[in-house]
């Protein structure tokens, strides 16, 4: 099961990145319960329970975001599995350079730990990622690569600007190969008060788009995507609401608890 940073981006000048980075994001921390929303009879996925415990926190320099979900999967003629990953990431504000790790389990054990760093150039954002885990080796990342945070900014600029499609190869490191490709449809603006959520929050009292990404293997010719998420994405950078679309099932995640983060005092 993959679950990449939604927020966790055609190729893009180095302009628009720099756009990107005047969206006033809040640092926060976000808990989502995960249920199972739909499911095909052929699946054999016959329930699915789990939390998402999401961070996003800014240092002066770069963007960290922690990832730590549980999902209890049940099927209709094989064992229950739990599947579980950790995911921690640091990027560079400037949008160049990311490290990440990713500690996956199932049942309670190690499946696999993902680890490395990737970088950029500033002049067409071509670059590498380089694996220290599962094994060393580098990938070719393509011209007008983005990096997770850098995609969502992009995406709440193109909001905000009207704009409503991007598509562009993103590398977040949570699978041993490189660059995705997603594609993203941005639904019209809501204003404050189009959320629609259990709690209460101030945070939540802001502008909002519909968001849905269809994610691809990069050098995939395949019309259907690997799976597909959809979000609602305040102009904060704060979701209040996610459904991934496998293809054969829907796992949804429901804004649970929310709280701000403390910006740095550069």
């Amino acid at each position: 099961m993959r679950l990449k940073h939604a927020a966790l981006a055609a190729a893009l000048a180095v302009a628009v990145i720099g756009e990107a980075r005047a969206v006033e994001v809040m640092p926060h921390k976000a808990l989502y319960d995960m249920t199972l929303l739909s499911a095909k009879p052929s699946s054999g996925v016959v329930g699915a329970t789990g939390t998402l415990a999401y961070q996003w926190g800014e240092s002066c320099d770069g963007w960290t975001i922690e990832q730590r979900y549980k999902l209890d999967m049940q099927y209709e003629d094989d064992p229950a599995q739990e599947i579980g990953s950790a995911f921690v990431t640091w990027e560079s504000k400037d949008g160049l350079k990311y490290r990440f790790n990713e500690r996956k389990t199932r049942n309670g054990q190690v499946e696999e730990e993902i680890r490395g760093d990737a970088m950029l150039n500033a002049k067409d954002h071509s670059g590498s990622a380089n694996f220290t885990r599962p094994k060393e080796q580098s990938f070719d990342l393509p011209s007008g690569s983005l990096f997770p945070t850098a995609h969502t900014l992009t995406l709440l600029r193109k909001g905000e600007t009207g704009e409503d499609f991007m598509s562009a190869p993103v590398f977040d490191g949570s699978e041993f190969d490189g660059a995705v490709l997603i594609s993203a449809v941005i639904g019209p603006k809501a204003a404050t008060g189009g959320v629609a959520a259990d709690i209460t929050s101030p945070l939540l009292k802001r502008p909002s788009w519909k968001i849905r990404m269809a994610f691809f293997p990069e050098s995939s010719t395949e019309e259907r995507p690997d799976y597909e998420l959809s979000m609602r994405m305040l102009d904060s950078g704060i979701s209040s609401e996610m459904t991934i679309d496998y293809g054969d099932y829907v796992v949804r995640a429901k804004l649970k608890e929310l709280q701000p983060l403390p910006k740095p005092a550069c």
